[in-house]
């Protein structure tokens, strides 16, 4: 089953979704990778949906990734007496670690780490910064606070400090159990929530040791300052606009998403937009006009997936959010100016393989090309051929299925497991009966074949060659 675009769809499972002839309907209309969000349910549930997922692919005939999603620490206001208090702009109100439950003056917020953290003139944002808070002054149990925006304050809101790293790590021991079952799973992707510097990938690393791909969700404006760092320890990005939309002015969010997109792409770093990309299909059948230009800008930048998360997951249309996602990828990819913007973040050929695969993207471009195929055992090849945004079908064939599964993420990238050829006249063989059969190359067509010698052995491509299609089977 071969989508007509490049472009890849993220769907969230949750209770609108988890049903196995809704997982694959969802497969069929398009998604390529099914979020599991840790942050909901029990390990049962999630051990069901994976299940599923596995049986959509089964049905549909294509690799599907499952991308497990930690939870993260999460930053919450303690218990209020009657459950929720009213504030006034202009107030005092005092936050400490006293778990007596709070009032109208005071709450009590269980992380010592924020405490430490602020400072005089501080910012303390609550509820997703509907409540702001100024700090003016502080103590190491206490922060005492004018009110600046907000009415009403109630139990366990989220808090944010925008512009101060937290010294808290980024796994909790929740995150290490769900971690320890995603893997005994077999999930392809773990994501990792509230990175702020590089330790935190480097942590998650040493932990997963190469049973799954790791993801970093940017969201928290500290990454951003330690970016570079971050990057060479993920082996995809996320840009997750909700949370840094709290931490950050509205206006600076679109500046972020673009220049994460940009540095992955010259990384070859697969990259996903996320949040309210279609946020009012939860409840309407139709995105907004806005909504689906914000999908058609992510497309237009290059992002490598776009996803879905209330929308599929919780909402009243998943499988029309899927379809109308996928309908709107499609038409962005036949614009004639579509290219020219995939050429726009040309990378730099760092090393023998880089220049040999944007070898063959150009040689592709320039010559009758129908198809590229590379053969890889770690994926490494076919996201090199990525980078380079290559507008013909580029096919990648692996003997491993869980490196097939990976690359559902990856942009323009037809994944398949087949049998590791074993001379150049089976990998030819191998190459062309693959195209021919996905429809990818037409009979007596050239393809142009990426692999490496030894054969099977995981390093860097090293051969290129030209293949016909058979004209007759």
């Amino acid at each position: 089953m071969i989508r007509n675009r490049r472009a890849r769809i993220v769907a969230t499972l949750g209770p609108a979704s988890r049903d196995p002839s809704k997982v694959e309907a969802l497969a069929r209309a398009g998604a390529d990778v099914f979020r599991v969000n840790f942050s909901h349910g029990t390990h049962a549930d999630h051990a069901r949906a994976i299940a599923t997922v596995r049986g959509a692919e089964a049905a549909v005939g294509r690799p599907l990734a499952v991308l497990a999603d930690l939870q993260g620490p999460k930053l919450r206001l303690g218990r209020f007496a009657d459950d929720q208090v009213r504030i006034r702009p202009g107030q005092t109100f005092r936050i400490d670690l006293d778990p007596t439950p709070g009032d109208a003056s005071r709450v009590c917020a269980p992380h010592p780490e924020v405490l430490a953290a602020v400072k005089p003139g501080a910012e303390i944002l609550i509820d997703d910064g509907r409540v702001r808070l100024r700090v003016l002054r502080h103590g190491p149990d206490f922060a005492e606070t004018e009110v600046t925006v907000g009415e009403t304050l109630s139990n366990h809101k989220g808090l944010n400090l925008p512009g101060h790293p937290i010294p808290i790590p980024a796994l909790t021991d929740k995150d290490r159990k769900d971690l320890a079952f995603a893997l005994d799973q077999g999930v392809d992707w773990v994501a990792l929530s509230f990175v702020q510097r590089a330790a935190d990938m480097a942590e998650l690393r040493q932990l997963v040791q190469g049973r799954a791909a790791v993801l970093a969700k940017i969201e928290k404006p500290a990454a951003l300052e330690a970016l570079d760092e971050i990057l060479d320890l993920c082996d995809a990005v996320m840009v997750a606009r909700g949370d840094l939309g709290v931490e950050l002015a509205p206006e600076d969010v679109p500046v972020v998403q673009k220049r994460l997109i940009r540095a992955c792409r010259l990384r070859g770093l697969p990259v996903i937009v996320a949040t309210q990309m279609l946020e009012s299909m939860t409840s309407a059948p139709t995105p907004t006009r806005a909504e689906a230009s914000d999908v058609a800008g992510a497309v237009y930048e290059g992002a490598d997936a776009l996803m879905l998360s209330a929308e599929t997951a919780a909402g009243q249309f998943p499988l029309e959010a899927v379809t109308i996602m996928n309908r709107i990828i499609e038409r962005v990819e036949r614009d004639p100016r579509w290219p020219e913007l995939m050429d726009a973040e040309f990378p730099l050929e760092d090393d023998d393989a880089d220049a040999l695969v944007a070898a063959a993207a150009r040689a592709a471009e320039r010559s009758a090309i129908a198809c590229l195929a590379s053969f890889t055992t770690t994926g490494q090849t076919a996201l090199r051929l990525a980078r380079e945004r290559p507008l013909q079908p580029a096919l990648a064939l692996t003997p491993h299925l869980g490196v097939a599964r990976r690359l559902a993420l990856t942009w323009g990238v037809e994944a398949r497991v087949v049998e590791q050829p074993t001379d150049s006249e089976s990998l030819a063989k191998v190459a062309t009966d693959a195209a021919l059969d996905l429809g990818l190359a037409p009979p007596g067509q050239r393809i142009l074949i990426l692999a490496g010698l030894p054969m099977g052995s995981p390093g860097a491509a090293n051969i290129l060659r030209l293949a016909h299609t058979p004209r007759r089977r």
